[in-house]
């Protein structure tokens, strides 16, 4: 019988923000929640993924769970009326728009910055909850091994994921190059605003351990602050978190700049200090540039390194496209031969009883080096007679007309009867 792999998907594409942030799932939510499906739906192969953009379940089952799936997903985040949301869900039955869908995911092509590197990493931890939780089985194993491998060939055959693509990446980026001689790196985020607060957690993603943040709303702060394990420096403490950082990120909505000349004159800068002004209108004042060992790097910096980078990301779609669909096709194969596995087994089964059986009745008139030498010669007389019906059923099965040569298979040697595994007598 062959697979039949679907898929439940709330991402950025159907659900805003402030539904994706009520439904998303951390590790022990994300953990509970397999046990969860595993205790209370009939399906197994099962892979939960939840980033900030997605919260998506895949599981292998003839029936369709969904709404079971999402009354579960209730229960684990503590919402009572969950089905409200569910028109927010995509629902994906067809097994191939599943595997294609969780394929497209785990390359990047979904993600709101084409080619996101974080998910590919995101989708390897899912995979591990699967796997420490036993919700993988051999069909997940081979599919997520099969997308690590297709991840390989995406990153060494296309620029797909060559640079930064969005503007908190590529000030990230940007951070690297500046810092690329200093020994842990002192960096200030002042403002936390929604792509502050992307810093701060891209800060956090690429290791950078010594940074600090700031914002007129204390509160705001504490949060980011507790989420990406950085330390808050008060507001009215700016002006000696300047002087202490290498790299002042400003993120400050405000109609005039923030970081002006005469502020950052009085700093009394040694050796160099960047500011990365991220907000529009700007937030440092042009001329701050003017003071020695000052540099300012500007939002339309920044975003032509994101524009260069994903229009070079965007022209190798079709390519990733193209390995995706080589893979699948691969894939495909092996999973079409999984229906012809159990009758497989059982045919060498049935092969080895009548072997063993006809060896008994010659044995105790054999010597050691007779029977051994019998014993070798009708291993080998079974392999070959094997091997034709063997290549002829998994050639079926790439033709879609594997149950005709299974039925009659089962029909001639009564393989229903049979164990899978050789050697074992039927009960």
């Amino acid at each position: 019988m062959l697979q039949n792999f679907k898929a439940i998907s709330l991402s950025y594409k159907k659900a805003p923000l402030d539904i994706r942030e009520l439904i998303a799932l951390d590790e022990p939510s994300c953990r509970l929640f397999l046990q969860t499906l595993k205790n209370f739906i009939q399906a197994s192969d099962i892979l939960v993924l939840s980033t900030c953009n997605r919260t998506e379940v895949y599981y292998n089952s003839d029936t369709d769970h969904s709404a079971e799936i999402v009354k579960l997903l209730g229960i684990t985040k503590g919402i009572e009326n969950i089905s409200q949301y569910f028109d927010f869900f995509t629902i994906l039955t067809e097994h191939d728009d599943a595997v294609q869908h969780l394929f497209d995911v785990s390359m990047g092509l979904e993600s709101q910055v084409v080619g996101d590197m974080q998910i590919s990493n995101q989708v390897k931890t899912a995979y591990q909850w699967s796997a420490d939780n036993e919700t993988a089985g051999p069909f997940l194993h081979r599919l997520m091994h099969t997308i690590f491998f297709t991840n390989k060939r995406v990153v060494q055959e296309t620029s797909f994921r060559d640079g930064a693509a969005s503007t908190s990446y590529a000030a990230i980026e940007l951070i690297e190059e500046l810092t690329a001689d200093i020994t842990d790196p002192s960096i200030l985020v002042v403002g936390l605003g929604e792509i502050g607060a992307d810093v701060c957690r891209n800060l956090k993603d690429q290791g950078f351990k010594n940074v600090k943040i700031s914002n007129r709303t204390q509160a705001k702060a504490k949060a980011l602050a507790e989420e990406c394990q950085m330390e808050v420096l008060p507001f009215e403490r700016i002006v000696q978190g300047m002087k202490e950082a290498d790299v002042i990120i400003s993120s400050v909505a405000r109609e005039t700049p923030f970081f002006t000349k005469e502020m950052v004159k009085r700093l009394d800068v040694l050796t160099f200090k960047f500011f990365i002004d991220l907000s529009v209108p700007r937030s440092v004042e042009p001329e701050v540039e003017s003071i020695p060992g000052v540099l300012v790097y500007n939002i339309d910096t920044i975003q032509n390194k994101a524009s260069e980078a994903l229009q070079r990301r965007i022209n190798s779609v079709p390519k990733v496209k193209e390995i995706i669909a080589e893979s699948i096709e691969q894939f495909n194969d092996w999973s079409k031969e999984m229906m012809v596995s159990p009758t497989i087994h059982r045919l060498k089964n049935a092969l080895e009883t009548i072997r063993q059986e006809e060896m008994a009745r010659y044995m105790k008139k054999l010597g050691p080096k007779e029977t051994k030498l019998v014993d070798s010669i009708t291993k080998s007389m079974m392999q070959k007679i094997i091997k034709l019906p063997v290549l002829q059923l998994k050639a079926a099965c790439k033709r879609g007309e594997a149950e005709t040569l299974i039925d009659l298979l089962n029909d001639l040697f009564n393989l229903e009867n049979q164990p899978e595994e050789a050697g074992q007598k039927s009960e």
